[in-house]
C-alpha cells in the first residue's frame, strides 16, 4: 500500500498491515571494495540510529502528542530512551507476561481485530542526524529491523511509512524527505494492532523499538537481493551453485556482475565473469565438482564473493555471501540431510535477556550458540518468530540445524482453559486475514533463505489449522522447494493435513508417539516441543531419545525451552531477583509458567543441562571390565578431533589415568581395550569412566572440553565400604556400652559418642561426636517433598496432600529397646494419621564402634496415593556448611533423571544444592549415594554412609516445608539448621509436561507395600 499521510484507523484494520515498506530481500552485506569485503567489517555505507533517543510515553492514543513529528515541535523536557529497547524496561507502562491468553482477556470484551484503546500505550521516539560525508547525492534508506507492534515513521515532518510485522525487518525510502544538515526523524510505536492478534507467544508482552535500527546508501548499482542454492547429485559428492541476482539503481543498465567462490581457507574454487545482467536480473549455474559438505556436524562454509561493475568498468560494490552445500529432503518417508537420516537433538529458543528481554546482544547470541553446541544440541526452532539475522550466521558458522519459524501465534483464540475450542479461531479460513499473514512468511523466507542451517520453514505456532495456514505452507513449497515445512496445529484440524511434511506434535507421550509410528504413518514423526523444562523437570527424557534407534521415521525433537524469561527486579528491601509473571503487578498473568528453560534466565546453566547432554550425545561409550566399545553416531564426522580419556576409580578414588588417540568413523563403532588390569585389583567399588574430549580448542569449545562420557560400576571381591562396619567394630570393641534409662530419657555412650532418645518425642534427640552435637531438632519420618513445578500441573498437592499432614505429625506410638554386649538398639514405631493401617518403624543401633545405624521401615495398605518420598529427616547445625559425597553426580538427580550423572566424589556447599528455580521446589538431591559428609570450615562434622544398598540423599538449608511455603527466594527464612535428608526412595520428577502428565509409573513409589532403607552416622 502507498499513502502520503499517517491514519491511525491502520492500527484496526487488518487489510493494512504495511505502508510505503520495501519489499523483503535478503540479508546480505555489502561492501566497496573486496578488501572491506574480507575483512567483514561494519559495512560503510549504513549509518548506525541505535542509542539514546528523546521519548514520551503515552497510555493511550488519545494522550499521545500528535503532533510530535513536525518541524516546529521541540521535544525539549523528554525523557531519554534506548534503542534498541523495549520501552516496558526502561521504565514506562506496565511489564506483563501471559502464555495462551491474550494480554487484555477479562478486561476488554474484545474479538479481532477490535483492539483495546484503554490498554494501547504509545511510545514517541525522536532522533536527529546528519547524513554521513558522501552520501548526499545517494538514495537512503532506513531498516527497522524489529518493532513491536505496530509503528509510523516520519522525516522531517512528512510521512515516510506504516510497518506491523514485530520480528522482520521493515525498510524505508528516505531519499524524497532529506533535507541539508539535521534531519529530524519521528517514530510512533503502538503496543497494540491487529497484528497483536497474530502475536499471542508465550512471552512477555513488550513494545517499542527492540532490535537495530540503521541509514544505508546504495551505490549506483547495488545488488537488492541475493539467492543462493546448491544442489548436489546423486552421490552427494559433486556440488552445483545457483546464485539469483536483483539489481537496481541508475546505472544497472550497463552494470557487470562477476563473482568467485572461496572455500573455508580463503583459497580461489572458482571464477565466474561476465555474468549477463537483464533487466536488473543476472544468474548464475556453475557445476562446482566435488565439494565440501555442510552439515550442523562439520559446518564447512565457501563464500561467494559477487563483484558489480558499472559500464566503465569500475567496482562499485561487492558482496560476500556465505554458501553451504547441502541438500535436505524427504526419501522413503523419512528426513535426509546429505543423503543420511537426521534425528533432531533440539531445543527451543526465545531470544531473551533478563535485563533486556527481547533485545539481546551479539555477546548473548554468542553465550548461547557455544551452550547449545557443547551440550551436544545440534538443532534450533527459533519459538516462535524469525529471530535477529545474526542469529543464523551463527548457526550456519558453529553447526547447527535450525527450524525457522514464521512471527504467528493465535493461541487465545482457539484453546481456553487448556481446552480445544475454536469457534473464533484465527487466522482459520478467513480470507481478511490471508494477506497479513502470507506478508510475514514472505518477509522471513525473503529475509533467511540463503542460510544452510534453514533446513524447514515454520508456518508458526499454535494457531490451529485452516486454509490461510496451508497456503502458506504452499508458498514455502513453491518460493523455496529445497527445504521442508512444519506445522504443528494440523495435529487439531486435519482436513489440510498437507500443509506439514512431518507430522509434528507438542507433548506426546511416548506411548503415543509408538502408536502412531507403529500405525504405519505418511510422514516422519518430530516432537517440535517436548520435555517441558519448567523447574526441576527433564525427568524421563530417555523414553523419547530411546526412540530414536528403534523407529527410522522418529526423528527427535526440541526440548521446551533453552532459557528462563525472568527479568530482574528489587524486592522492597533494594536486592535485585529473577522475577516472573505477576511480580510486576500485571494482571492477568501466568505467573511463573516463564520458567521453561534448561538454562536459568541469568545464563547459568541449570543442573538439568546434566541430563541433556548425556542422553543428546552423538558419540556413545559402554565400557566394561576390558575396555570400551564406541558407537559413532555421527552421519558425517569421525572421531579424530578428540582422545579418549579413561580412568579406574575404587570408591571414588583414582587407580590409573590414560589417554588414547582413537578414530571411528561415521556411523560406525568398535571396541578398545583398556588397560585396567581387573583380575589384580583389591577388593572395592570400582568405576571405569570414559570420556572423548577436545584435543584443541574450537569455536565452540575450548580444549579438553567432554562431549562423550560412558560409566561402568562393578565391584571386584568384597568391597571395602562393605567391610568399614566389621573392621570398625573389630577396631573398637574395647569400648564399653553404657545405657542410662532415665524416666524420659535413654542416654548410650561408647567412648566418644553421646546418644540420647527420648520415651516422649518417641525419637533421637542428641548425637554428640567427640563432643560436638549433630542433631539441632530430631530426626522423623517424611513422606513429602516441596512441589515441583511437575508436581503442581498434576495437582500433587490435591492427589497425595495427605502425605503432607502425614509428615508433620507422626504419632511415636510405641518403643522397644534391647542391649546386647556390642551393640544398642532401639526401636521407634509411629502412626500416620493418613491411615490407622500404616506404620513406620525407625530403628538406631548404637554399635561399639561408636557408630549409630538407622533401620527405617514402612508397612503400607491398599487405597492410599502413592508416595512423594520415602525418608527420615533431621535437622543440624548450619555450621555444617559443606557437603562431599559419593554419590551420582555431580549435579542433582533423580530416580528419572539420573542417566547423565556419574558416580564419583563430588562436593558443594550446602547452600548451593539448592537450585535457583524460579519457584523455590525440590531440588539438590543425589541418587545411589554411598557416602556423605558434611563439615564445618575447619573439617569438623560427620558422616553419613549407606548400609545395605544406595540411598538418596539431600543436604539443604531449607526443609521440604519450608520450600512449600516460598513463592520466591528471598521468601525462605535465614539460614538456621543445615537440613539432612535421608531417602530410600524418593519419586521422579517427571517432564512430559507441566500441567498434568502424570511421573512414569517404573519412577512412582507405591503406597501399599513394604519399604525399607538403612543407613549409618558415625564420626569422621
Amino acid at each position: 500500500m502507498k499513502a502520503t499521510y499517517a491514519d491511525i484507523n491502520w492500527l484496526g484494520d487488518v487489510s493494512v498491515f504495511e505502508v510505503n515498506r520495501l519489499n523483503a530481500y535478503s540479508d546480505h552485506r555489502y561492501y566497496r571494495t573486496m578488501e572491506e569485503a574480507k575483512a567483514s567489517d561494519a559495512m560503510t555505507m549504513r549509518y548506525d540510529l541505535n542509542g539514546t533517543w528523546k521519548f514520551n510515553y503515552a497510555i493511550r492514543p488519545d494522550c499521545r502528542p500528535e503532533a510530535f513529528y513536525k518541524q516546529d515541535f521541540s521535544s525539549d523536557g523528554w525523557d531519554d530512551i534506548e534503542v534498541p529497547g523495549h520501552i516496558q524496561l526502561q521504565g514506562y507502562g506496565q511489564i506483563q507476561y501471559v502464555n495462551t491468553q491474550y494480554p487484555w482477556d477479562g478486561l476488554n470484551d474484545l474479538r479481532p481485530p477490535a483492539l483495546p484503546q484503554d490498554q494501547n500505550p504509545v511510545g514517541s521516539y525522536i532522533r536527529t542526524f546528519h547524513l554521513p560525508t558522501g552520501w548526499q547525492n545517494n538514495p537512503v534508506y532506513i531498516s527497522f529491523q524489529g518493532v513491536e507492534s505496530a509503528f509510523y515513521v516520519w522525516l522531517n515532518g512528512q510521512f515516510v511509512g506504516y510497518g506491523e510485522d514485530s520480528f522482520t525487518p521493515s525498510d524505508f525510502d528516505l531519499t524524497p524527505f532529506l533535507q541539508d544538515g539535521e534531519n529530524k526523524l519521528a517514530v510512533e510505536v503502538y503496543q497494540r494492532s491487529t497484528g497483536s492478534w497474530l502475536e499471542d507467544q508465550d512471552f512477555w508482552r513488550f513494545s517499542g523499538i527492540f532490535r537495530d535500527v540503521y541509514l544505508y546508501t546504495v551505490p549506483a548499482v547495488h545488488i537488492r537481493d541475493v539467492r543462493v542454492v546448491t544442489n548436489l547429485d546423486k552421490s552427494y559428492t559433486n556440488g552445483t551453485l545457483n546464485v539469483d541476482l536483483k539489481l537496481e539503481g541508475k546505472a544497472a543498465a550497463g552494470a557487470k556482475v562477476e563473482a568467485e567462490l572461496r572455500d573455508a581457507e580463503g583459497n580461489t574454487v572458482k571464477t565466474f565473469g561476465g555474468i549477463e545482467v537483464t533487466n536488473g536480473l543476472a544468474s548464475l549455474r556453475e557445476a562446482i565438482g566435488k565439494v565440501n559438505l555442510w552439515s550442523a556436524e562439520i559446518p564447512y562454509l565457501y563464500r561467494v564473493y559477487i563483484h558489480v561493475y558499472d559500464a566503465a568498468g569500475e567496482l562499485l560494490e561487492v558482496v560476500p555471501q556465505a554458501v553451504g552445500f547441502r541438500t535436505f529432503e524427504m526419501i522413503d518417508k523419512v528426513m535426509h540431510i546429505n543423503g543420511k537420516r537426521i534425528v533432531f537433538k533440539g531445543v527451543n529458543r526465545h531470544e531473551f535477556n533478563p535485563r533486556r528481554g527481547r533485545a539481546v546482544t551479539k555477546e548473548d547470541m554468542l553465550w548461547d550458540v557455544r551452550t547449545i553446541k557443547q551440550n551436544n544440541m545440534n538443532a534450533v526452532r527459533t519459538s516462535h518468530y524469525p529471530n535477529q539475522s545474526l542469529w543464523y550466521e551463527l548457526c550456519d558458522e558453529y553447526g547447527l540445524y535450525v527450524i525457522d519459524e514464521m512471527n504467528l501465534e493465535t493461541h487465545g483464540s482457539w484453546q481456553k482453559l487448556g481446552a480445544v475450542e475454536p469457534s473464533w479461531v484465527i487466522p482459520g479460513d478467513k480470507p481478511e486475514w490471508h494477506d497479513i499473514v502470507m506478508d510475514r512468511a514472505v518477509s522471513m523466507v525473503e529475509r533467511d533463505k540463503n542460510h544452510p542451517s534453514i533446513l524447514i520453514w515454520s508456518c508458526g505456532n499454535e494457531s490451529h489449522g485452516g486454509e490461510v495456514i496451508y497456503k502458506v505452507s504452499q508458498y514455502f513449497k513453491t518460493a523455496d522447494p529445497t527445504r521442508l515445512v512444519h506445522y504443528e496445529g494440523v495435529f487439531h484440524d486435519r482436513r489440510f493435513n498437507e500443509t506439514s511434511d512431518m507430522e509434528s506434535r507438542m507433548y506426546a507421550k511416548p506411548a503415543d508417539i509408538e502408536e502412531f509410528l507403529n500405525a504405519n504413518p505418511e510422514k516422519p514423526y518430530i516432537s517440535c516441543e517436548y520435555m517441558h523444562a519448567m523447574g526441576n523437570s527433564i525427568g524421563g527424557m530417555h523414553k523419547y531419545t530411546e526412540l530414536e534407534d528403534k523407529y527410522p521415521m522418529y526423528q527427535g525433537g526440541f526440548i521446551w525451552d533453552y532459557i528462563d524469561q525472568a527479568i530482574y527486579k528489587k524486592d522492597r528491601y533494594g536486592k535485585e531477583f529473577l522475577a516472573y509473571g505477576g511480580d510486576f503487578g500485571d494482571r492477568p498473568s501466568d505467573y511463573s509458567f516463564c520458567g521453561d528453560g534448561i538454562v536459568h534466565a541469568d545464563r547459568k546453566v541449570s543442573a538439568k543441562m546434566q541430563e541433556v547432554k548425556f542422553l543428546y550425545q552423538n558419540i556413545k561409550l559402554f565400557p566394561d571390565r576390558e575396555g570400551v566399545k564406541i558407537v559413532n553416531g555421527n552421519l558425517f564426522a569421525d572421531t579424530s578431533e578428540f582422545e579418549l580419556v579413561y580412568s579406574l576409580n575404587c570408591e571414588g578414588h583414582e587407580v590409573l589415568r590414560g589417554t588414547l588417540e582413537v578414530n571411528v568413523g561415521p556411523q560406525s563403532e568398535t571396541i578398545v581395550k583398556l588397560p585396567l588390569d581387573v583380575e589384580s585389583l583389591a577388593g572395592g567399588e570400582y568405576a571405569v569412566d570414559t570420556a572423548l574430549v577436545l584435543k584443541a580448542s574450537t569455536l565452540w569449545a575450548e580444549k579438553g572440553e567432554e562431549v562423550a562420557f560412558g560409566q561402568f560400576i562393578f565391584t571386584q571381591g568384597k568391597s571395602d565400604s562393605q567391610s568399614n562396619d566389621t573392621v570398625a567394630s573389630d577396631l573398637n570393641l574395647t569400648n564399653e556400652i553404657q545405657v542410662v534409662e532415665g524416666d524420659v530419657n535413654i542416654g548410650v555412650r561408647v567412648g566418644q559418642t553421646h546418644v540420647l532418645f527420648s520415651k516422649a518425642f518417641g525419637t533421637l534427640v542428641s548425637l554428640k561426636l567427640s563432643g560436638r552435637e549433630t542433631i539441632a531438632q530430631p530426626p522423623m519420618p517424611l513422606f513429602w517433598r516441596a512441589t515441583t513445578d511437575n508436581d503442581k500441573g498434576t495437582v500433587m498437592g490435591f492427589e497425595l496432600g495427605a502425605w503432607y499432614a502425614a509428615s508433620l505429625l507422626p504419632r511415636c506410638v510405641n518403643w522397644k529397646a534391647e542391649q546386647n554386649p556390642d551393640q544398642y538398639r532401639i526401636e521407634f514405631t509411629y502412626k500416620l494419621n493418613i491411615s490407622a493401617d500404616v506404620q513406620v518403624k525407625v530403628a538406631y543401633t548404637v554399635r561399639a564402634d561408636g557408630s549409630v545405624h538407622v533401620h527405617n521401615t514402612y508397612k503400607g495398605t491398599a487405597g492410599l496415593p502413592d508416595l512423594p518420598i520415602h525418608a527420615l529427616s533431621f535437622k543440624t547445625s548450619p555450621d555444617y556448611e559443606n557437603v562431599e559425597w559419593l554419590a551420582m553426580g555431580p549435579e542433582e538427580n533423580y530416580a528419572d533423571r539420573a542417566f547423565g550423572a556419574r558416580l564419583g566424589i563430588h562436593d558443594s556447599k550446602v547452600a548451593d544444592t539448592v537450585a535457583p528455580y524460579l519457584v523455590p521446589q525440590e531440588s539438590g538431591n543425589r541418587t545411589g549415594v554411598r557416602w556423605a559428609k558434611l563439615t564445618d570450615n575447619a573439617g569438623r562434622g560427620f558422616k553419613i554412609e549407606s548400609s545395605a544398598a544406595p540411598v538418596e540423599l539431600n543436604v539443604s538449608p531449607y526443609t521440604a516445608f519450608e520450600l512449600e511455603n516460598a513463592q520466591h527466594a528471598y521468601e525462605l527464612p535465614p539460614v538456621h539448621y543445615t537440613v539432612v535428608t535421608v531417602a530410600g526412595k524418593q519419586m521422579g520428577v517427571g517432564g512430559d509436561d507441566s500441567w498434568g502428565a502424570p511421573v512414569h509409573p517404573e519412577y512412582r513409589i507405591a503406597s501399599d507395600g513394604e519399604l525399607q532403607f538403612e543407613f549409618v552416622i558415625r564420626a569422621l
